[in-house]
C-alpha cells in the first residue's frame, strides 16, 4: 500500500495543537478511563485523522498505512524472538548465559555486563530485533539477583537504542548521513565512542537512580514464574527437572525426576551470535553498495543480504534453536507445543504496538512534518542547536525517530552545504539530528508500547522510566556533539 502525506489542510501550529489534544485524550481513555489500550489508540487514531482534514474517504487507508507497516516487520520479529526466548529459558540456555555473565562481571556489575552485551550485539542489530533476542536474558539476571526490573533491563535497551540511532550500518544515521552528504566511515568512528559514552551517562547512571526509586517486578507472561514455573536446580552442570517440566516436554515419566544438561555456553553464545552475523550482511553490504564499494545489485551480495534480512536471519536462527536446543525436549511435536506455548503471550504486544505505528502513522500523514519543516527554517540559532530542535519537535510531533532524523536532515542539508563545513562537523550535525530524534519516546511511538508491554509496565510507568531514559539519552548526545562543536 502506497499512501502519500496530504497537502496540510491547517497551518502548522494547528497541526501541533491536534496532535497535543490527540496525545492528551489517548492518556486520559488509557491511564483514567482504563479502556484497554489498543482500543484506545485505534478510536483516538480515527479521531486524529479526521480533525488533522484527512478526507474521509482516505482514513481507512491512512490507518492501515501505520499499523500494516509497523506490525509486519513486529509480529514477524516478536514471534521468531520469543520462540527463541522460550527455547532458551526452557532448556536452561538462558541461565548458563546469565551465570557466566555474572561470574565474569561479578553481581554488582551485572546491569554493566547486560549493557556492554548490547551494545556489541547493537552493532548490526536493529533495536526491536536486538531487544526481542535478548529479553530471556534480561530476565533470567533479573530474577536471580531481584530487585526492580529497570535496574536490568534499562541498561540494555538503552544500549540497543544508542546504537540504532548513532551508529551505521542503521539506516537513520546512515539515511541523514547521505543527506548531509557526510562520511559514513566517519560517522561510523565517531558515533560509536559518542554511543557509549552517552549511553553510560544517559542510561546507565539514570537506570541505577529509577531503578532504585521505582519497583517494576518481572512480567510473568511471556515466559512463566520463576524458572518458568517449575521445580527446577542447577546441580552440577545439570538440571534437574520435576514432573512439571516433564510433562510440559511430552516426557511424563511416572512422577519421577528427570536429569538433563543444560546446554554448553558456547552453544548459547553461538545462538545469539547468528543472527548478529547474518543481519550484519545485510546492513553492513547495503552501507557498502551506498559508499560505491561493492557493486550494487551483485547476485552475491543480494544473497547474503536476503540471509541478512532480519526476519529470514531469526527464522534461520529459530531453526538452528530447535535442532540444537529443541530436540532436547523430546519430539518434534515437543518441541511444536513449546514454540506454541511462546506465542499465545505476545498477542496483545503485537496488536498494541502496531496500533502505536497506526497513531504515528495518522500524524505523519496529516502532514504535520512538512508544515512544522517549513516553519521551522531560518531559527537563527547555531546550526548545530537548529538540527536538536528541529529533530526534537519532529520526534514528539509524530513518534518515528527514523522519519524525525531523515526529515531534519534533509531540512538542514541546504543550510549545512551553505555553511561549507568540515566532514568532522557535518558528523555532529548528524549525531546531534540522531540526539534529537531519540528524546522523548512518548504513545505515537511504536516503541514505546514494544518496551511497555516487554517490561509489563503500565503507560504511566513507562513515561516516567522509558521516556525519561530516551530524553536523557538524547541530551547525552547532544551535550557531547555541541562541545565538540565548540571546539573544533
Amino acid at each position: 500500500m502506497v499512501v502519500e502525506a496530504i497537502e496540510p489542510a491547517y497551518s502548522a501550529a494547528t497541526l501541533l495543537v491536534i496532535a497535543a489534544a490527540a496525545v492528551a485524550v489517548l492518556l486520559f481513555l488509557i491511564m483514567k478511563v482504563k479502556l484497554h489500550a489498543f482500543v484506545a489508540l485505534v478510536l483516538v487514531s480515527v479521531l486524529t485523522a479526521v480533525a488533522a482534514g484527512i478526507p474521509l474517504g482516505d482514513v481507512p487507508d491512512a490507518l492501515l498505512y501505520g499499523f500494516a507497516d509497523t506490525i509486519g516487520s513486529v509480529a514477524l520479529l516478536v514471534g521468531f524472538g520469543v520462540m527463541l526466548g522460550r527455547l532458551l529459558e526452557v532448556t536452561g540456555g538462558a541461565q548458563v548465559l546469565a551465570d557466566t555473565l555474572i561470574n565474569r562481571f561479578g553481581a554488582n556489575r551485572a546491569p554493566l555486563a547486560l549493557g556492554i552485551a548490547a551494545l556489541l550485539f547493537g552493532f548490526p542489530i536493529f533495536f526491536d530485533a536486538g531487544l526481542v533476542v535478548f529479553l530471556p536474558i534480561i530476565l533470567t539476571v533479573a530474577r536471580r539477583f531481584g530487585g526492580s526490573l529497570l535496574l536490568y533491563a534499562l541498561p540494555a535497551a538503552g544500549a540497543f537504542a544508542a546504537m540504532h540511532a548513532l551508529v551505521p550500518p542503521h539506516p537513520g544515521p546512515v539515511a541523514a548521513a547521505e543527506a548531509l552528504d557526510a562520511e559514513i566511515g566517519l560517522t561510523l568512528l565517531v558515533g560509536v565512542p559518542v554511543a557509549v559514552a552517552s549511553w553510560y551517562v544517559g542510561v546507565l547512571l539514570v537506570s541505577r537512580f529509577l531503578g532504585h526509586r521505582i519497583h517494576v517486578d518481572v512480567p510473568e507472561t511471556l515466559f512463566g514464574p520463576m524458572n518458568g514455573g517449575r521445580d527446577e536446580q542447577s546441580v552440577g552442570g545439570e538440571r534437574r527437572i520435576g514432573p512439571g517440566d516433564a510433562g510440559e516436554a511430552g516426557r511424563e515419566d511416572g512422577g519421577s525426576t528427570l536429569t538433563r544438561t543444560a546446554p554448553a555456553f558456547s552453544t548459547v553464545l553461538g545462538l545469539l551470535l547468528l543472527p548478529m552475523v547474518l543481519i550484519s550482511f545485510d546492513t553492513v553490504l547495503a552501507t557498502l553498495m551506498t559508499g560505491g564499494w561493492v557493486e550494487e545489485g551483485a547476485p552475491w551480495a543480494e544473497f547474503l543480504m536476503l540471509l541478512g534480512n532480519t526476519t529470514v536471519a531469526l527464522l534461520i536462527t529459530v531453526l538452528v534453536a530447535i535442532v540444537v536446543l529443541g530436540r532436547r525436549q523430546g519430539s518434534m511435536a515437543d518441541v511444536s507445543t513449546i514454540l506454541d506455548q511462546a506465542l499465545g503471550p505476545v498477542c496483545s504486544i503485537i496488536l498494541i504496538t502496531g496500533a502505536g505505528g497506526m497513531f504515528g502513522g495518522v500524524l505523519e500523514l496529516s502532514g504535520i512534518g512538512e508544515a512544522l519543516s517549513s516553519s521551522l527554517s531560518g531559527l537563527g540559532m547555531s546550526l548545530i542547536l537548529q538540527a536538536f530542535v528541529v529533530a526534537t519537535l519532529l520526534r514528539v510531533a509524530q513518534g518515528s525517530a527514523t522519519v524525525a532524523l531523515t526529515t531534519a536532515a534533509g531540512l538542514l542539508s541546504p543550510a549545512a552545504a551553505a555553511a561549507d563545513l568540515g566532514d568532522f562537523q557535518l558528523t555532529l550535525l548528524v549525531l546531534a539530528i540522531a540526539a534529537g530524534a531519540t528524546v522523548l519516546s512518548h504513545v505515537n511511538d511504536s516503541g514505546f508500547w514494544l518496551v511497555s508491554r516487554f517490561f509489563g509496565m503500565d503507560e504511566k510507568t513507562t513515561l516516567k522510566t522509558w521516556t525519561v531514559m530516551e530524553t536523557t539519552l538524547g541530551l547525552s548526545v547532544f551535550v557531547i556533539c555541541a562541545a565538540l562543536w565548540v571546539v573544533v
